[in-house]
């Protein structure tokens, strides 16, 4: 008798653009053919995937040679290096959770009064700041527990409003009477939310790990759960600040749902057919189940 089929787990809404990302190759090109068929296992149509190349192509993310199915999409250099970020803010992740990168009792702060005249700039750092997991304190003022020095210098030299920005760093923090960090954490990051994003993560990575441990899946269905994990995985870790443990609550969700996507890579990356191993998405995210596992 056949064992029973392991139920898929939670559908997984995969934007088009994040499709394209996925299938990056370590050369920072995608193989057109390939997008259109793992693109149909997900149920988009063709115009879905001619319509996204044609706006990544004129946002100058990537540039396309030849035409249809034939066609090949290479990275320009920025889409190259936001993919190294992404990269590297998982890695430190991974790094927390294994207990490699304790939080040294620093708070880091960045303040900045930008003029009304320029009010576009002021608002892209604005959200920078927030995408870096930083929390508004108040009016102008942005607090990380991690080093963002160096990232969010590099975003106010390229708006041009470096020298409108102020750094501080303490270790003597209070918010009218509370000084306790774990406390100052809670109240100025949404913790339960962030903690329910990963919590989601997990309910997309279990099943996909029992599929992936009960079968040999072909090729494409191992692609397509891939491709499914990491858009998962990006929808978890994109708002998450990466406070240090010692300021979260345990356990805490997120190095759970990560050791699940852990182990989902490193049999992901083992039954990776030659060509796979190719693919950015199973080279960079191998690593890093690899790193974690040590």
């Amino acid at each position: 008798m056949n064992a029973a089929p392991h139920p898929p787990g939670p559908d997984v809404q995969v934007p088009t653009r994040m499709l394209v990302e996925a299938l990056v190759r370590a050369d920072l090109t995608v193989d057109a053919g390939e997008l259109y068929a793992t693109a149909g296992s997900l149920g988009m149509t063709d115009q879905q995937v001619r319509l996204c190349i044609k706006r990544l192509v004129a946002e100058g993310r990537f540039v396309q040679e030849g035409r249809g199915r034939k066609a090949l999409l290479r990275a320009t250099g920025s889409t190259g290096r936001a993919m190294g970020l992404d990269v590297e803010f998982v890695a430190h992740s991974f790094r927390q959770d294994a207990g490699l990168a304790p939080w040294d009792g620093v708070w880091h702060l960045v303040a900045f009064a930008v003029p009304e005249t320029a009010r576009t700039a002021r608002d892209a750092l604005r959200t920078a700041l927030t995408d870096l997991g930083g929390a508004p304190v108040q009016g102008g003022l942005y607090l990380s527990a991690n080093p963002w020095e160096p990232y969010v210098e590099e975003r106010a030299r390229h708006l041009g409003v470096f020298d409108h920005v102020t750094f501080l760093t303490t270790r003597d923090l209070r918010q009218g009477d509370q000084d306790d960090p774990v406390e100052l954490a809670r109240a100025l990051w949404p913790l339960e939310e962030i903690a329910e994003r990963h919590r989601r993560l997990a309910e997309v990575a279990r099943p996909r790990l029992d599929r992936l441990l009960g079968q040999d899946l072909p090729e494409p269905q191992r692609l397509t759960i891939a491709v499914e994990l990491a858009t998962a995985f990006t929808r978890a870790m994109e708002p998450d600040p990466l406070l240090p443990s010692e300021l979260l609550p345990q356990p805490w969700a997120g190095a759970e749902a990560r050791a699940l996507v852990a182990r989902c890579w490193t049999l992901l990356e083992r039954s990776a057919e030659p060509d796979g191993g190719n693919i950015r998405l199973f080279r960079l995210y191998g690593d890093l189940a690899r790193a974690s596992a040590r």
